[in-house]
């Protein structure tokens, strides 16, 4: 039962990922994505990056959805970098989508649920049944 809900998140943490591709998208602009409106400025328009800087901005957004899909083949691999990976690019997805905050809202929120998982994952891992084998 254990092993098919860390797929099942395994999973979904590669679809977060695969989200990220809108925002790529969306802010180089290669294509109108209605729920990320094409824009220059951000954090409620305080911040203005222009052009050039909104393009990293997508670029940002890119490296996150690779870094979570990457993420997600390490974790059901079992292979050591996927956790350390995993939380650096949840820290990425997060800055980008509190810069845009009100269309990317859910993937903030997403992404404190992750961090608190991974932060706390170790402390309630001991509250789980353990194999034997």
């Amino acid at each position: 039962m254990l092993k098919l809900f860390t797929i099942a998140m395994v999973v979904l943490l590669g679809i977060h990922g695969l989200i990220h591709l809108m925002g790529f998208v969306a802010y180089w602009p290669l294509k109108e994505v209605p729920e990320l409106t094409y824009k220059t400025t951000f954090l409620g328009g305080r911040l203005e990056l222009g052009v050039n800087g909104t393009r990293l901005y997508s670029v940002l957004w890119l490296l996150a959805a690779i870094g979570f899909v990457a993420a997600s083949v390490a974790l059901l691999a079992g292979w050591d970098w996927g956790q350390p990976t995993l939380l650096a690019v949840t820290v990425l997805s997060l800055a980008v989508t509190v810069l845009d905050w009100a269309p990317a809202f859910r993937g903030a929120v997403i992404n404190g649920v992750i961090l608190a998982a991974l932060l706390l994952g170790p402390q309630l891992a001991r509250f789980l049944p353990q194999s034997n084998g």
